[in-house]
């Protein structure tokens, strides 16, 4: 069974791809009645990276990583002490670090350790300003995302952590393109996709079903072709 491990231990695109469409009903459940997450999303995984790519050189403004630390707590835990914090960074320090964080990759332990020199800027955070940049190559730190992957918990936010979370996202992406003929998977999608499984089961199970029918329709055509197989050999 593709999913009698969860989503991570699944190598199927297909599966992959249909939690992946219900990604912006997942946020909408998560959000209530609030638009704002909705909005804050809408921005992040649309919008900034767009502005970014359009730039000569890949950097985030001020108001981005304000905006961007807005996202990332209306989305987890609020922390109103870092969303302060971060918006007294000024803008040539945030420019400046943010554009040489993004000339460090690929490697991400170093632009992650650029980008922790900002003031309320940790692993995580640095995480989204790379990943909103750089999807090709990083994954946000989803505590969501984290808590799916076996051997994760308990979560430590420490570079240490990232990186060991980053490289089964990597490993992932590379069984996923195996499999698929599109080949498109990059570690930001895949993280979106165990957040979305995540927070379904949590909140909205029934946008899963889909899966668990898929499950339950393989499984009997499973043992349909073993009863195919018996009656072969009976022969």
């Amino acid at each position: 069974m593709p999913l009698s491990k969860g989503l991570y231990g699944c190598e199927d695109p297909t599966y992959w791809r249909t939690v992946f469409d219900v990604y912006w009903d997942v946020l909408k459940a998560k959000g209530g009645r609030q638009k704002k997450l909705a909005e804050l999303d809408k921005w992040y995984q649309e919008e900034l990276p767009v502005a970014i790519a359009g730039r000569r050189e890949k950097y985030l403004t001020q108001a981005e990583v304000v905006k961007l630390m807005e996202w990332k707590l209306a989305r987890g835990k609020f922390r109103p002490r870092l969303q302060q914090l971060v918006a007294t960074n000024s803008s040539e320090t945030v420019e400046s670090c943010t554009r040489k964080a993004f000339q460090l990759l690929p490697d991400v332990a170093a632009a992650v350790t650029e980008l922790s020199q900002l003031k309320a800027v940790g692993p995580a955070t640095a995480s989204a300003i790379l990943a909103a940049g750089a999807p090709d190559a990083v994954a946000f730190m989803a505590d969501e995302a984290m808590e799916s992957i076996p051997g994760l918990t308990p979560i430590q936010y420490t570079l240490k952590h990232y990186i060991l979370y980053l490289d089964k996202i990597q490993l992932c992406v590379k069984k996923l393109n195996k499999a698929d003929t599109e080949k498109a998977w990059t570690p930001h999608h895949v993280e979106m996709c165990l957040w979305a499984w995540t927070v379904a089961q949590k909140l909205c199970p029934s946008l899963l079903q889909t899966l668990s029918s898929g499950e339950e329709k393989a499984d009997d055509e499973a043992g349909e072709d073993v009863r195919l197989t018996k009656k072969w050999k009976a022969r």
